[in-house]
């Protein structure tokens, strides 16, 4: 695996690399094709210690120009403060159960339902109960 990566560095692909919260977190975030598996990002959020010391835990799985994609672990009652996001977003929930709210209204989210919001819409998350999604930012 490991000469696989130095060759796959060689080309045009950018890579997240290891830091002291994530020691094996070195994986690909650009490249022309890239395979996300996120049951095994979901195994490895929840087992690092920031989850285990904090309300969350995060991890970003995509990232280029036009696009990122974040996979969130939240416990039960996180909250994500109200905030904006600089593009559209979609979430997406895997597991859990949590409320999105706007300004306009909340929806609540469970596994399989998805939401999206325009660009610079006020916004905030609140995990009923433990909850993982994906975070989709575009543009």
């Amino acid at each position: 695996m490991y000469s696989l990566m130095k060759t796959i560095k060689a080309m045009d692909v950018k890579f997240n690399d290891s830091t002291e919260l994530r020691p094996d977190g070195e994986r690909i975030l650009d490249a022309p094709l890239v395979h996300i598996n996120i049951k095994e990002f979901t195994k490895q959020l929840l087992e690092e210690e920031a989850w285990k010391k904090r309300d969350r835990n995060a991890m970003t799985v995509y990232k280029t120009d036009g696009m990122r994609i974040v996979l969130i672990a939240l416990h039960e009652d996180a909250v994500m403060a109200r905030h904006k996001a600089e593009g559209i977003i979609s979430v997406q929930v895997l597991k859990g159960k949590m409320n999105f709210i706007t300004d306009e209204r909340t929806v609540e989210l469970e596994e399989g339902m998805m939401v999206t919001l325009h660009k610079g819409k006020p916004h905030s998350v609140a995990a009923l109960k433990e909850t993982v999604f994906l975070l989709t930012i575009a543009g």
